[in-house]
């Protein structure tokens, strides 16, 4: 449940925005509530990007994702910058795209000399859509199909094998079609993180990855496959973590999957050490910042390659929701209130967990402000509550505010990663626009889908159209 700690006088929207007086650049965005450029205007409203997140509403409609494009290639720099000095050798960041996979933030992201980390067919093509370049790109999952598998060997990007049937079918196909596809060999690294039990991965019972076990037997097959071109190991432990120490351990592990492929005869090159640090939801988060997560990972990797006399590899991470996430708020309209006496109050917004299914998946906390009320006191305590026929459908159990009104805009905070990425059409509600803000602008960087896009691909038999 979320639950707001008691305060002395009563919260005001104000409250969240950040009190460090740095350069909007210079904080890392992962530990903020609101985007990087979030101010209050003289009329008390909120602005993003230099734009005010009720007008966005009133042009627009809602609910609306309004997306910081300084926040975000702020994030990306930030990783990029942190690299070039801490790590002494070559390093590449991968945006993971699942958190939010569109044209414009996969362009944005290779505009900030980021690759793309895909986990389907779609997203694939969503990038090179976006004019990635297909080497920049690495194609996950746990169940890729021989269609995507044979997709990823047309263009040409890498494949982070995952399993027995992938590999096989990868080295059959690469065959047939005489090329040779570049690889990395997913591992469990058996490393535990405290996060939410779904968004574990590093640990030994999980999905994802080849076991360690078997690390000898898979080296040998791709040994005797010449045209699967293998670069090295990925590994991942799990997403929105607080903690640097896993961090800390998987270099080491990894450093002991580089050696024992170098004593089987082959050549690795690279280790990908996936992403997972967490951002700041509520006020009680304490993420690290991009900056502390990327110095542990290289000192990690630097202290784990001189223990094993090598010299240190090609570093890759692959950062989702740390570049993304902070960076975009969800503004909402205000609808109807129910009273219950001695109980609580709900108040109702038009969208829910069709654009933000989150609450009812992970149970995840948010916050969230009267857009043009952020200097009035909160001092109402309500439940935010989704339009859909869901009694599960809320999206804030216990939410501060002004006594709200119907037709107001309201915000929630840090809704960029895996928001729309796991929109849904329930209820038949149609998806929301996305706006990309910047510089006193916005952009539609995604269009409101409409009744008719709903049924743009039903079909409607013959023999049930004279059906009254």
């Amino acid at each position: 449940m979320v639950s707001t700690p008691s305060r002395i006088t009563p919260p005001r929207g104000t409250d969240y925005l950040s009190s460090v007086e740095n350069l909007v650049g210079e904080r890392s965005p992962n530990q903020q509530l609101l985007p990087l450029t979030a101010q209050v205007n003289s009329n008390d409203q909120l602005t993003i990007g230099g734009v005010t997140v009720s007008e966005l509403v009133k042009t627009y409609g809602s609910p609306l994702y309004i997306l910081d494009e300084e926040g975000l290639r702020a994030a990306c720099r930030q990783y990029r910058e942190a690299f070039k000095r801490y790590y002494p050798g070559e390093a590449t960041v991968l945006y993971a795209s699942k958190a939010w996979n569109c044209l414009a933030i996969c362009a944005i992201a290779a505009s900030e000399g980021l690759g793309i980390d895909v986990a389907s067919g779609g997203e694939l093509y969503t990038a090179l859509q976006a004019g990635v370049q297909a080497p920049r790109i690495y194609f996950h999952g746990n169940n890729k199909s021989a269609t995507e598998l044979a997709e990823a060997l047309d263009v040409g990007c890498h494949v982070v094998v995952d399993n027995w049937l992938e590999l096989q079918t990868l080295a059959q196909l690469s065959r047939e079609q005489g090329k040779t596809v570049p690889i990395l060999i997913r591992l469990t690294p058996g490393i535990e993180c405290h996060t939410h039990e779904y968004i574990r991965t590093g640990h030994i019972d999980s999905k994802f990855g080849f076991d360690p076990n078997q690390i000898e037997a898979v080296l040998e097959g791709i040994a005797q496959e010449k045209s699967l071109d293998f670069q090295g190991f990925h590994a991942h432990i799990g997403s929105q973590i607080f903690e640097l120490e896993p961090h800390h351990d998987l270099p080491a592990v990894m450093v002991q999957w580089f050696l024992k492929a170098k004593e089987i005869g082959l050549s690795p090159s690279v280790l990908n050490v996936g992403g997972g640090l967490g951002i700041r939801y509520t006020e009680e988060d304490d993420p690290p910042s991009i900056e502390a997560w990327v110095k542990q990972v290289c000192t990690a990797m630097v202290t784990a390659c001189d223990r094993a006399q090598i010299a240190p590899p090609h570093i890759i991470c692959e950062p989702g929701r740390s570049l993304v996430g902070s960076s975009c708020i969800t503004a909402y309209t205000v609808g109807s209130r129910k009273a219950i006496p001695n109980m609580r109050t709900y108040i109702a917004v038009d969208g829910g967990m069709s654009d933000n299914a989150r609450p009812i998946t992970y149970q995840a906390l948010y916050r969230a402000v009267a857009a043009d009320r952020m200097g009035e006191a909160c001092t109402e305590t309500v439940t935010l509550a989704g339009k859909h026929c869901e009694s599960g459908d809320i999206l804030i159990q216990q939410a501060q505010f002004p006594p709200l009104q119907p037709g107001e805009a309201i915000a929630i905070f840090a809704t960029g990663a895996y928001n729309y990425s796991m929109a849904s059409n329930y209820n038949r509600v149609t998806r929301p626009a996305a706006i990309l803000v910047g510089n006193g602008q916005g952009q539609v960087i995604i269009e409101r889908e409409t009744y008719q896009d709903l049924v743009s691909c039903d079909r409607l038999p013959d023999r049930l159209k004279s059906i009254s």
